[in-house]
């Protein structure tokens, strides 16, 4: 037995020992340790003592602590993260299991001080501690609630923003409305972390955004209507923007982060706590709980259907029949979940019905083109028996195209400009949603080889035109959703090929060039999450099997000989397909650069078995 095919065996051995008995596959959707500071400051604040899941997060969130003090986004990061410190240390303080004055406290301290303390957090840190009344609101909002008002031709509106833009603001801009502060006989007081006095307006204000401020203000102005009735009425539209986007289990679109700023902002209009909408969105959150080295992990949501896409397109490529019934359980599970509901992306796309899939195990109205096109490569060989759900999601991608040529995440037309003016931070993380490499390479990939479409295909024609402006110089692509700049290209090298861009074809020689440079002495490939902020590809200094994985598939993509660096790679994966370090917990998406970083526990599953199988199938088979 080769060890190509022993790998495979193994990787297939695991993931039919993990799947879930709904068919699903619930590796943690892992984000370091904010989330499980917000679910103790969250509990503490409404007064709830499970006391249980605060000690047990406790000791997660202590767990990751430095030596220096400081809690890190990555292994790589430098000395730490200041937001995720801050966070951390606030949360062990409210939950009265350690005091300023023990050993990994001060140490902590000395590090956010060092770091220009609570006034040098970003802007959704600063908000978290404004509610809970540690940092004092600002004398003007970030955002004047009006602006839910404004009409769609407005350069600027509500629906300027993308979705999860809106889902974050909505709630921010009531409850910076009405200044909303909640303590309690047991919060914690930080005063000590600020560095100047707490009465000044410590929240970013640049002249471009000064101007754009003032020009979003007269278009508020010109709303026809007496001041006072459209404050009230743009409060009411915020409130029913979130309460009408509540999922089965009762979150906010079934993240965290808005969850939330909901539940707050639902208090400051004068919901009690007991209310049913904030006890369902509590235990929403709750429920999306998982366990990672026997410690709680509150999760920003749950990855099921992602993961449940990828490995079941993953095993059957792998040579797993589609009568197999992990196979049958993955695509049954699949196929309830695609949606039937509208959902925000119908305000630049309305002329489409619903047919994609979400993210997460309860997503019913907040689809993504990467969930949808991964959901129809897994039930592609099926697709004769379930034609009319084929149909109605290629129907829907095909029409989620961006004007450019490229494909975004969640909605057409929601890459504004104006958006990089605003004080939020990482604003074109979390208020754009542009088209990108990634997507738009993994989207020609399934439409190239799994339907009928045409090469000459306008989207397809479109599409490819895009992705060849986007190169980079050095080569490479940059890849919004994964790290970074290999996730991207390996995303853009496969989509291209196959679409009919010949191997030989410039811009794809100029990537292989790119990863063949890039390659580790050991086989591997790595990438550091400082690539997304750099905005260049950073080494990693380390191998890892998800990005080895990437670069070798697309390798192999193109490459009509097994080279060197291609041997060389599965070499290092077959080799490293057990190991348990630093690497493989290292995070390999994103969501926001420098603040928000994603470890998928199932790629190092996934993407190896792709790499392995393709590379039997072109180079051992022959």
């Amino acid at each position: 037995m080769t060890a190509v095919k022993a790998g495979i065996d193994w990787i297939i051995g695991m993931l039919r020992k993990d799947q879930s008995p709904d068919g699903s596959w619930d590796y943690p959707f892992e984000t370091g340790i904010s989330t499980d500071a917000y679910m103790i400051i969250l509990l503490r604040t409404l007064e709830i003592n499970d006391e249980e899941l605060i000690q047990g997060l406790t000791k997660r969130i202590l767990s990751r602590q430095g030596q220096n003090g400081a809690w890190k986004l990555f292994y790589d990061e430098g000395t730490g993260n200041l937001a995720a410190t801050v966070e951390a240390y606030y949360a062990l303080l409210y939950s009265g299991y350690y005091q300023k004055e023990d050993t990994p406290m001060r140490a902590a301290k000395k590090f956010i001080l060092a770091n220009g303390g609570l006034e040098e957090v970003g802007m959704y840190t600063k908000v978290m501690l404004s509610l809970t009344g540690q940092y004092k609101w600002p004398s003007t909002s970030p955002l004047p609630i009006e602006v839910v008002l404004l009409p769609l031709h407005f350069p600027i509106n509500f629906y300027s923003f993308s979705v999860f833009g809106r889902a974050n603001l909505a709630p921010i801009m009531i409850i910076a409305d009405k200044k909303f502060t909640m303590k309690t006989d047991r919060s914690p007081d930080l005063s000590h972390l600020h560095l100047h006095r707490n009465d000044v307006d410590q929240w970013s204000r640049s002249d471009e955004y000064r101007s754009l401020f003032s020009f979003i203000e007269d278009g508020v102005t010109n709303l026809l209507g007496i001041p006072e009735q459209l404050h009230k009425l743009a409060i009411d539209r915020a409130k029913k923007y979130m309460l009408d986007r509540i999922e089965p289990d009762g979150t906010f679109y079934s993240y965290y982060s808005c969850t939330f700023l909901m539940i707050f902002a639902l208090l400051s209009l004068g919901y009690e706590k007991t209310d049913p909408v904030i006890t369902r969105a509590i235990e929403g959150i709750k429920s999306m709980k998982c366990e990672i080295k026997d410690l709680p992990h509150m999760q920003y949501t749950t990855a099921n259907l992602w993961n449940t896409a990828l490995i079941g397109f993953g095993l059957q490529t792998a040579g797993v029949a589609p009568n197999d019934p992990m196979v049958v359980k993955a695509n049954r599970y699949l196929l309830e979940r695609q949606h039937h509901k509208f959902g925000d992306w119908v305000i630049h796309n309305p002329k489409t019905m619903p047919g994609g899939w979400g993210f997460s195990a309860v997503n019913t109205i907040l689809p993504d083109v990467d969930d949808t096109t991964a959901a129809l490569r897994s039930i592609s060989r099926i697709a004769p028996s379930e034609l009319q759900a084929w149909e109605r999601a290629i129907t829907w991608v095909l029409s989620m195209q961006n004007d450019d040529g490229g494909w975004p995440a969640f909605e057409r037309k929601a890459n504004s400009k104006l958006l990089q003016f605003l004080p939020i931070e990482k604003a074109e993380f979390l208020l754009a949603d542009p088209s990108c490499a990634d997507l738009t390479g993994r989207t020609l990939e399934f439409f190239g080889h799994y339907t009928n479409l045409s090469t000459e295909h306008t989207a397809i024609k479109r599409g490819i035109r895009w992705l060849l402006k986007d190169q980079e110089k050095d080569g490479s692509w940059y890849g919004r959703w994964g790290i970074c700049y290999l996730y991207g290209t390996w995303a853009a090298i496969t989509g291209l090929s196959a679409v009919g861009v010949a191997a030989d074809h410039s811009s794809i020689q100029k990537a292989v060039d790119w990863l063949r440079r890039i390659q580790n002495n050991d086989g591997g490939w790595g990438e550091s999450c400082h690539s997304d902020s750099k905005k260049s590809y950073a080494p990693l200094k380390a191998s890892t099997l998800t990005h080895t994985a990437w670069a070798i598939d697309a390798l192999i993509t193109v490459s009509e000989k097994p080279l060197p660096e291609i041997e060389k790679g599965i070499n290092y994966l077959a080799g490293a397909l057990k190991n348990d370090d630093w690497t493989t917990d290292y995070p390999k998406g994103q969501g926001m650069a420098g603040g928000f970083y994603i470890h998928y526990h199932g790629y190092r599953y996934i993407f190896p078995l792709l790499a392995l199988v393709h590379y039997r199938e072109k180079f051992e088979t022959k």
